[in-house]
Order: C-alpha cells, then sequence, then structure tokens
C-alpha cells in the first residue's frame, strides 16, 4: 500500500467518484511525456529511506483543474487535501507548477503516482515512480564458533536493503587475499590452525557505506612445543630452563627428571606455568641438579614432550664438566706461561743495578 487514502466519510464518496470521473483517471496509464500538448512531468523520482520525496508536475495557465493520485487515492486537488496521512502536504500550486512532498518515505510508499489535469476540457495523465532505497543490514550472521582442526565449518550472513545487497566475506589475517566468498555463504573444509580468528561479512548496495559484521572462529589444536633450549649454569648460580608450547586452548604443562616428577614445593625449585610457556628455576644449582629434564605439554586434544639437559657451565677458574663428561679447561697452560714471565721479569730488575 502506498501513503495513507482518501478519506471514506459517507458523505464525500461521492464527491470522490465524481472527482476520479472528472479526471478520467483509467488504470495503467503510462507517462506521455512525448506529448507536446501536455506540460511534462518528472521522470522516476529516487529517495532513501526516511528522506523527503518532491513529487513535481509542470502546467501551465491552460489547466483548469490539476490532481495528484496514489494508485486509486486521491492524495491531492487543488488545494485541498484528501489523503489522511501528514507526511503529504501540498508545497506549489501555481499556474507553472504543482508539487506535493511525502515526508520521511518508506518501502511501502514505492510504486506509481499519477498527475492529472484538465485542460481544454480534455483530461489528460502523467505518471511517476517513485523508487525507495533502503541502506543494507544485516538481520542474521552466525555466531561465534569453536572447531577441532581438520573439521568443516559453514558461516551464514543474511542481509536486507534495496537495491539487494552484495555479501562478501574476508578473512582478517595478515596473510589473507582477497574475498574469500562473494555469497551469503562462506565454506571451510578441513580447516587448519592458521585460519583461525575473525570473518568479516560486508553488506553493501551503495544506498550507504557497507555494514559490516564479524564471526570469531577458534580452531583447536593439540600442543606443539616451539622452544625447548638445553642450558648451562656454574654451580651456585640461577639456572631456569623454560618450555614453549602453542595450543588451543592453552596447554598444561608438567616437569619430569628422569622419572620422577617435579613440584613447586621442592626445595629451592619453583615451577611456573603461563599460557603459552613453563619455566622451572633453580635457585641454588648443585651438583645433584645437573641431569635430563622432560616437559611435557597436554591440552584434551593430546600431548606431546621435549628433553631438555641443565649441564654444569666452563669457567675461566675452575676446572668444569660439559654434559655428562668432563671437559679440561685449555686456559690453565696459558696462565701458568703468563705468571712465569712475570717472575722472570722482576726477578731481572733486582739483579741488573749490582752490574
Amino acid at each position: 500500500m502506498g501513503v495513507g487514502g482518501c478519506l471514506v466519510l459517507p458523505w464525500r464518496c461521492l464527491v470522490v467518484l465524481c472527482l476520479r470521473l472528472l479526471f478520467l483517471v483509467p488504470a495503467g496509464v503510462p507517462v506521455r511525456s512525448g506529448d507536446a500538448t501536455f506540460p511534462k512531468a518528472m521522470d522516476n523520482v529516487t529517495v532513501r529511506q526516511g528522506e523527503s520525496a518532491i513529487l513535481r508536475c509542470l502546467v501551465d495557465n491552460r489547466v483548469t483543474r490539476v490532481a495528484w493520485l496514489n494508485r486509486s487515492s486521491i492524495l491531492f486537488a487543488g488545494n485541498d487535501k484528501w489523503c489522511l496521512d501528514p507526511r503529504v502536504e501540498l508545497v506549489t500550486n501555481t499556474q507553472t507548477q504543482y508539487v506535493i512532498q511525502i515526508k520521511d518515505v518508506d518501502v511501502y510508499d514505492e510504486g506509481p503516482y499519477t498527475c492529472s489535469v484538465q485542460t481544454d476540457n480534455h483530461p489528460k495523465t502523467l505518471r511517476v515512480h517513485l523508487i525507495v532505497q533502503v541502506p543494507p543490514k544485516i538481520v542474521e550472521i552466525s555466531s561465534d564458533i569453536s572447531i577441532n582442526e581438520g573439521g568443516n565449518i559453514s558461516l551464514t550472513c543474511i542481509a536486507t536493503g534495496r537495491p539487494d545487497p552484495m555479501i562478501t566475506w574476508r578473512h582478517i589475517s595478515p596473510k589473507a587475499v582477497g574475498f574469500l566468498s562473494e555469497d551469503e555463504y562462506l565454506e571451510i573444509t578441513g580447516i587448519t590452525r592458521e585460519q583461525s580468528g575473525a570473518y568479516e561479512c560486508s553488506a553493501s548496495n551503495d544506498v550507504s557505506p557497507p555494514v559490516v559484521r564479524r564471526v570469531n572462529v577458534t580452531v583447536n589444536y593439540a600442543p606443539y612445543i616451539s622452544g625447548a633450549k638445553s642450558t648451562g649454569v656454574p654451580v651456585g648460580q640461577k639456572g631456569i630452563l623454560q618450555c614453549d608450547a602453542s595450543a588451543v586452548p592453552s596447554a598444561k604443562f608438567q616437569w619430569y627428571k628422569d622419572d620422577k616428577r617435579l613440584s613447586e614445593g621442592q626445595k629451592g625449585l619453583k615451577v611456573e606455568n603461563k599460557a603459552f610457556f613453563s619455566r622451572l628455576t633453580f635457585f641454588n644449582v648443585s651438583e645433584q641438579d645437573y641431569g635430563n629434564y622432560t616437559c611435557v605439554a597436554y591440552n584434551q586434544l593430546g600431548n606431546t614432550n621435549a628433553s631438555i639437559i641443565l649441564y654444569e657451565e666452563t669457567t675461566a677458574l675452575q676446572t668444569t664438566r660439559q654434559g655428562p663428561g668432563a671437559v679440561h679447561d685449555g686456559n690453565s697452560d696459558g696462565s701458568r706461561t703468563v705468571a712465569s714471565v712475570w717472575l722472570l721479569s722482576v726477578l731481572l730488575f733486582h739483579l741488573l743495578p749490582k752490574f
């Protein structure tokens, strides 16, 4: 339905009928802009939803009667308003133009509007089609989703608007290139951890800026240890072993030395677990602390482990062992040679004055 219809009070119905007959407004009369004897009307009028539409009919002094109609309802006849809709107003009624305005247009206002005039006892009509554009609106979109690596997902994005909006999907990722889909649906089979993140649905129809919504996709996978480096520490110093692991959900950690599990309460030892790493701290390394340690990372999808060695670090002041075997200090002979040269210099200094 269009704008509000004419008044239907019984005492005026006969007047309305007579008015329609007077203008002889048959249904479906096409625009006759090529008729040189009839003043020209506007072409199609396009407005956005919520704006005002101006319908203008150009006339001259030969016109004796004029009216605007919406389908079969009379909106204005001359200066008289015949519709109930308060949004419809008469703007101009002169010897050159007859103009009405429809405020705050909506989609139900779209359709044909007819300017009907009486000239020299010959009624003529011109038709204008009102087109209402509606900005895009996303009315349905998939919820955030969590899926195990290797699974399949289907994302949906439904939008309305006039004209029909174009839907595009893209992955918000530095490695993503172009659109993943130009459809309401996005299908991903055998999803990988690199495909996790935000997926953006954009709806656009050039009526207004695109409307954008996002769906977050979480890809779950078993832990993967990416960093586990053996460390050398002198006796009596502080030592740290660290195990880095990526996983979704975040990994939990356990530490073992040989077959014995290490815990936070052990003397001189601290176990610190975070989302992506675990750290084993020795505050005062002893000979008994050296050896092979195993870091275990696990979640509900699986587990993995890595071997890390804490060994005694070589210094210049002591004979040290590196790893499981002893290492000879190659700097000892050099130190003795320097000391011998120094003693010889002192001896010569005291003997030379006697000669």
